[in-house]
């Protein structure tokens, strides 16, 4: 069973990275941009083939993908510096002769940055935007399709006894829900006459009838029956909005209400529709957060495994600790967790993956996505600011001039990956 959830983890990444890269070589074709190579993962290619103009293939690591635009980088403008003082070439320099030797004579109109400023963002954003895209098709799927986890108009606990310490005594007796006969499992369809479609249905319900005998209708083995329940007037704490009780000066505000001894049942309560944007962009801005402390998290990371600190569980992860999450998931064999909720964790895995590349993939930093959406930003603001003031076209921005700092980038990226697989090996996180 943890062999299942890799291998759907493995699948899902090879989609989202295939469908990505998708994202950015269909609106450059459209474009006639000249793309020589569409590839999945990394290494030795397995198996390519050619097909109008672009070689498309599958290389022995999966973990990431590429298209490679024609043209990325305009010739060098006059008077730009095009070797150090050794009297070697720059490495702006290298890039635009690379990326001129992409472009075949007769060819030059099919280089990429001879796009306008909308056609280059439009390329770039194509990949970040088919993975926001996913993630809002599986935020469907779970939500309306599955469910999401939800306190359930359905009994999930009884307590033994009504009691204001918290222990049974011998004089305590038995709650309402006891004495009227409801069982762990009972779905409450009705409550003094008022339906019920979920527990916040009930304890409004409850907390707005009195302390007298109230019909209940409940589900029980598939078959509906009618209880009598008489709740009990109890002091109880006061809880706001938030959930949590409430303090005043230092003293828990209390109210007398109508007690019953129920606890509800946990489980999956399919959403509308209308929820799903919501729900990604809640865990977007959460993402995004992470993403920007990125350096705070992967220090405080590798302090704690250098120092032989415990791992902090909501600690970021790598590829290796999403596949080892992806594994508990499928493996774990606890009462109750069916697989349902297995297959809902999963896709709700798959949500913050596609996510996390998309919010990942948006930092304005070459050779990332968002660097190039950045570029485009400046060329377009740049183009219309000359043009608002008279003057001639500047032409496209020179980002080849970012080049070293794309390698410092690139090395920081793969420090960061090495320090992630070897925390994950030597100390993997645990959902269980």
């Amino acid at each position: 069973m943890s062999l299942t959830g890799l291998v759907v983890l493995i699948v899902g990444i090879i989609v989202a990275i295939a469908l990505h890269e998708l994202g950015h070589l269909l609106p450059a074709k459209a474009f006639r941009v000249k793309v020589p190579k569409y590839f999945i993962g990394f290494g030795p290619t397995l198996f390519s083939r050619m097909f109008r103009g672009t070689e498309y293939g599958v290389k022995a690591v999966p973990l990431g993908g590429f298209v490679q635009l024609s043209g990325m980088y305009p010739p060098a403008r006059e008077g730009a510096r095009l070797v150090n003082r050794k009297g070697q070439l720059t490495l702006a320099e290298e890039a635009r002769q690379v990326s001129a030797q992409q472009i075949e004579p007769g060819e030059e109109d099919r280089a990429f940055y001879r796009l306008s400023a909308p056609k280059k963002l439009t390329v770039m954003f194509g990949g970040p935007f088919v993975n926001l895209l996913l993630a809002l098709i599986l935020a469907t799927v779970l939500l309306v399709g599955i469910g999401a986890p939800a306190f359930l108009a359905q009994v999930g606990a009884i307590p033994d006894c009504v009691s204001t310490s918290g222990q049974c005594g011998t004089d305590d007796p038995a709650t309402p829900a006891e004495q009227g006969g409801l069982r762990d499992g009972d779905e409450i369809i009705s409550w003094g006459g008022v339906p019920t479609e979920d527990w916040e249905d009930v304890q409004q319900a409850i907390a707005g009838g009195r302390a007298e005998p109230t019909e209940v209708v409940i589900e029980r083995d598939g078959s509906r029956q009618s209880l009598t329940i008489t709740p009990v007037m109890v002091e109880r704490p006061v809880v706001g909005d938030d959930g949590q009780i409430v303090v005043e000066d230092g003293t828990t505000l209390t109210q007398v209400m109508p007690y019953v001894g129920i606890a509800p049942a946990v489980g999956l309560e399919r959403q509308s529709i209308v929820e799903v944007p919501g729900y990604v962009g809640s865990m977007l801005t959460q993402v995004a957060g992470v993403v920007v402390r990125l350096p705070v998290h992967l220090w405080n990371l590798t302090s704690d495994f250098v120092t032989g600190q415990e791992r902090d569980q909501t600690s970021i992860v790598g590829i290796i600790g999403v596949a080892q999450v992806a594994g508990q998931i499928t493996g774990a064999e606890i009462e109750g967790y069916s697989a349902i909720e297995k297959s809902a964790d999963l896709i709700n895995l798959l949500i913050a993956l596609n996510i996390s590349l998309f919010a990942f993939n948006m930092l304005p930093l070459l050779p990332l996505d968002g660097g190039h959406i950045t570029g485009a930003l400046y060329e377009g603001a740049r183009r219309r600011w000359a043009k608002l003031r008279g003057r001639p076209d500047p032409g496209p921005a020179d980002t080849a001039r970012l080049m070293p700092l794309s390698y410092g980038v690139a090395v920081a990226f793969i420090l960061m990956t090495v320090i992630l697989i070897v925390v994950d090996i030597f100390n993997p996180v645990s959902i269980y």
